[in-house]
């Protein structure tokens, strides 16, 4: 029998790139410009930290790329109270397994996804106590978090991310592996101009307008 988790005590990691004009939300810089590229994607990186720990389910843990030593970081760090980790070296793949082998059961999630709320994440949690996995799919395909009682080497390696199919593909091979799992529900992340109006119209992020 598996051994019961509890709920308040799951880690959180959030993955985030630091907000380098050019580098980030390039599909908004024809709607945004560059540095509002970068300005939006600092909001919603702090966003998704804030809603991780207001979830308050355990350690929060926010993983930097290209280094944890950007200002930016240390601002966060320093604000919210959390702890700042160097994404490894490799594709998302090889990166987000990482942050499983670091501590486990965990949740993970990225900034890309205002409409993630500290309730998404404690359902999340207490799937966790009942399943091996936990997702919320997004509605481009892919998914916006991913919770594992432990790291699972095969969800991450040889497969195609930023296409429609992860989700899918990920479903495949959680059957192939006789995993149990969950999605409590479908969210929405920012990726394209339409994105962007939808989060504007819908007002998931102070200072979006």
């Amino acid at each position: 029998m598996s051994k019961r988790i509890k709920k308040d005590t799951v880690p959180i990691a959030v993955m985030a790139r630091a907000p380098t004009a050019g580098a980030v939300k390039t599909r908004l810089i024809p709607r945004l410009g560059a540095e509002g590229a970068a300005a939006l994607h600092a909001r919603l990186v702090r966003h998704a930290v804030a809603t991780a720990v207001a979830a308050g389910l355990g350690k929060v843990t926010l993983w930097c790329t290209p280094d944890r030593h950007d200002p930016f970081f240390a601002a966060c760090a320093a604000d919210f109270g959390i702890t700042l980790c160097t994404q490894p070296p490799g594709d998302l793949g090889e990166r987000m397994l990482a942050t499983f082998w670091s501590r486990s059961p965990q949740l993970l999630i990225g900034a890309d996804c205002p409409a993630l709320a500290p309730e998404h994440l404690r359902e999340a949690a207490e799937v966790l106590e009942r399943r091996d996995a936990v997702f919320l799919p997004a509605e481009d395909g892919g998914y916006v978090l991913i919770g594992l009682r432990r790291p699972i080497y095969a969800l991450f390696t040889k497969m195609q991310w930023g296409v429609d199919t992860v989700m899918d593909e990920t479903r495949k091979r959680l059957v192939e592996h006789s995993l149990s799992w969950s999605e409590p529900t479908v969210l929405w992340d920012v990726d394209r101009p339409e994105d962007y109006e939808r989060l504007v119209r819908e007002g998931l992020v102070q200072g979006i307008s």
